[in-house]
């Protein structure tokens, strides 16, 4: 039997709740990724151009390092990423992580929470760093999952192990 992880960065709380629903629905561990330097509310505050998020968000080279505290996926087949959504992809954090996570021989299905912007950059964003990095891995199209209604459709259409 295929062993899934859903792995999720929540500023908020909102995409954590999401991740929790798809983790049950796969029967799937699930792990928080946190970054190295935890995010304040002042950080987040997208409003302000000089905020932490505001500026890594717009260096479109920079890796915002992670805490490696996740699980050892070598014995997953399935690698299920939620994330929000800032500035049109994902937080900086999460092109870090998969620089770190060896994604070869594995499925990998990706998920945002946002409150206007759909998946295409993301998507994008994520195939980018996956090239980068070598990987035989096989990228399902991810989704904007705002509630508990759009998570079953989405976990029909991908090809998970």
């Amino acid at each position: 039997m295929a062993k899934t992880l859903v792995l999720y960065y929540s500023a908020t709380n909102t995409t954590k709740q999401i991740a929790k629903q798809v983790a049950q629905k796969l029967a799937a561990d699930i792990a928080e990724i946190h970054a190295a330097q935890p995010y304040t509310t002042a950080d987040l505050d997208w409003h302000d151009s000089t905020s932490r998020t505001s500026i890594e968000q717009h260096d479109h080279n920079s890796r915002v390092a992670i805490k490696e505290d996740f699980p050892d996926i070598s014995g997953y087949d399935n690698i299920v990423i939620g994330h929000p959504i800032w500035w049109a992809i994902p937080p900086r954090m999460i092109a870090d992580l998969i620089d770190k996570l060896d994604l070869n021989g594995k499925n990998l299905a990706l998920f945002a929470t946002s409150g206007g912007t759909n998946y295409d950059r993301s998507q994008s964003f994520i195939e980018r760093a996956i090239k980068e990095n070598n990987y035989d891995t096989k990228v399902n199209q991810g989704a904007v999952l705002n509630r508990a209604g759009q998570i079953d459709p989405w976990l029909a259409s991908l090809s998970l192990a």
